[in-house]
């Protein structure tokens, strides 16, 4: 039997040329490359066609939704100050619907059925108005149903006003995104019958013997507890094709430079899944802007780019040379690639995917105890929450270490439901971590706190008040939520008073990464950096950890607030979030 890593492993490495068949379904700005003007749709009067179509990847038809005869969708380009009119018709034979990712803009224009606008009917047609007030890279996408996952994306870019702050000699659109030729919601049905049914890379018992991952004991402890520390990401290289701008690994999308000129990569993760780890091995990247927002210069070698996210980031190849440009799925199951190139055919060494990344007492929200800790001693910080004696063992059976993860005293607020299986005992802010698999990698590596705004904040008032939402969520059932309640059973909206400051906690109680997205606000992530906070729409809470930050309620009106893991929110992990003059008296408490 072919060992599932090493297929993927295999198929996703090969090098090969853009086929005319794949070239024929790409649009122009994934196609060219940089040798001829990319064909873009420019603003601010622009119609999009949403229709069934197929998309090429790596030679093979595949059946997706696009626009205007594209998957991924058209580049659309703004200017900040216009005043965007794009017409979206509908000829699929059901609802559809456009989100703006990141825009600020009036609510009636957000595109999410239901909270802010009925949706666009099948065979129907819509017209979002807006004025462009930002700069920056973003991207759009289906919030309808599970349509985003079939294709129906694609990235915006919207020039300043003014002169340009970045400056680039060249630059590239990087979409990243995942695709299957399983139906979504045949995906979907797979993960209630089985949380980790795409998870090709447990441990196994050729694994102990040899030496790798867990021993015995740790193995036994996680076992008991009916925890699988392989369980990064719900779907993965099992059934995805992970892709650079449309194109599959042996499509090999290619970038151009000439060596010496400074290239911006307007790097965009639009997949339903996935937050890719993404590096260019030979050359240095400095990150210039994150979800739109300009921030200083920061050089890493590596950064992983969740579900949602933008950045935008500068290099500067010297080298007549080609270069291997590499966006790992974060369980290493199978990566995106794309070239860097001087010249169209060149190619570099592909490296081969990383050891996947296992989960660890800290991502059960430990607060940073070790396993051994766990097994054999009783830390300090253990001892203070009554759970041990300082000097003895904590004990691992299974019903005291249920007790322990499932302890209500550790967030009283939480409602006893199905949907809450853990309370993470000691989460802990890692903002200034690397991200899951990425500590010991021998190099630098982004984390949130290296990120901070060029400009000062334009609200630096203190919050008048502190909110606390907890992520919960079911693995054994797929259940995903807010605060233990799911969407379909929220009864009332989270009420914030117009123009109000107040600081949200995130904590993540589960054992899996959530890139949290609030539609029509930016937030500044409360790390350490005043006033120069960096502001962001979309924040990655690492598994038992927790995220804050300041955010101004500056935009009337609902507004969709949901984690941006496609199937986490169709599975109940979303609430909206009201904005009102005369909002519950007790938001402004």
């Amino acid at each position: 039997m072919i060992d599932p890593t090493t297929a993927i492993r295999r198929r996703d490495l090969l090098a090969g040329g853009v086929g005319l068949t794949t070239l024929a379904a790409m649009p122009a700005w994934a196609q060219q490359h940089g040798v001829t003007p990319r064909v873009e749709l420019i603003g601010p009067d622009i119609t999009l066609t949403i229709a069934r179509q197929h998309m090429m990847i790596d030679g093979k038809p595949y059946h997706a939704i696009g626009i205007n005869g594209s998957a991924p969708a058209p580049l659309i380009r703004l200017r900040e100050g216009q005043r965007a009119r794009i017409t979206v018709v509908n000829a699929l034979d059901e609802e559809s619907s456009i989100h703006w990712h990141g825009l600020l803009l009036p609510f009636q224009m957000d595109g999410v059925p239901g909270i802010s606008f009925p949706g666009i009917p099948a065979r129907g047609r819509f017209t979002y108005e807006f004025p462009v007030v930002q700069a920056g890279t973003y991207w759009y996408h289906s919030h309808s149903g599970l349509q985003e996952q079939e294709g129906l994306y694609g990235p915006i870019v919207i020039d300043p006003a003014g002169a340009d702050p970045i400056a680039s000699d060249r630059e590239h659109v990087v979409l990243l995104s995942d695709h299957s030729p399983l139906h979504p919601h045949a995906i979907f049905r797979r993960l209630n019958l089985q949380g980790g049914y795409f998870n090709y890379q447990k441990q196994t018992l050729a694994g102990l013997l040899a030496g790798r991952d867990q021993p015995l004991r740790e193995r036994l402890d996680w076992g008991r507890m009916r925890m699988d520390p392989s369980d990064v990401s719900d779907v993965t290289g099992a059934t995805y094709r992970y892709l650079v701008n449309g194109h599959g690994p042996a499509d090999n999308w290619t970038g151009l430079f000439s060596p010496g000129e400074r290239v911006r990569l307007r790097v965009v993760n639009a997949s339903a899944m996935t937050n890719f780890n993404l590096r260019i091995p030979g050359l240095t990247l400095t990150v210039v802007q994150a979800d739109g927002q300009d921030v200083r210069p920061v050089t890493v070698d590596e950064l992983q780019i969740a579900v949602a996210e933008t950045y935008d980031l500068i290099v500067t190849p010297t080298q007549d040379r080609a270069y291997t440009l590499v966006a790992e799925a974060w369980d290493r199951s199978g990566m995106a690639r794309g070239t860097l190139a001087p010249r169209m055919g060149m190619v570099a060494p592909v490296p081969a995917l990383r050891p996947r990344p296992l989960a660890t007492m800290k991502d059960m929200g430990m607060g940073g105890m070790d396993h051994g800790a766990m097994a054999g001693g009783c830390s300090p910080e253990h001892a203070a929450m009554g759970h041990c004696q300082p000097g003895a063992a904590v004990p691992m059976d299974h019903g005291q270490m249920s007790h322990r993860m499932r302890d209500f005293a550790n967030a009283p607020g939480l409602p006893r439901t199905p949907v809450v299986q853990t309370v993470a005992p000691m989460p802990v802010d890692r903002t200034g971590e690397p991200p899951q698999g990425l500590a010991d990698v021998g190099h630098r590596v982004l984390t949130y706190r290296d990120l901070m705004s060029v400009k000062v904040n334009p609200d630096t008032r203190t919050p008048s008040r502190a909110l606390t939402i907890h992520l919960t969520g079911n693995m054994e059932r797929y259940m995903w939520a807010f605060d233990g309640v799911k969407l379909n059973a929220v009864t009332a909206p989270i009420p914030f008073r117009l123009g109000e400051r107040v600081r949200v906690t995130l904590v993540n109680d589960t054992m899996m990464a959530h890139p949290i997205h609030l539609h029509g606000h930016f937030f500044e992530l409360v790390t350490g950096h005043g006033d120069h906070a960096p502001r962001k729409h979309t924040v990655n809470v690492a598994p038992g950890g927790t995220v804050t930050f300041d955010l101004t309620a500056d935009a009337e009106g609902d507004w969709a607030f949901h984690c941006h893991m496609l199937y986490h929110m169709h599975a109940g992990m979303m609430q909206v979030v009201t904005v009102r003059r005369d909002a519950d008296e007790g938001a402004a408490a």
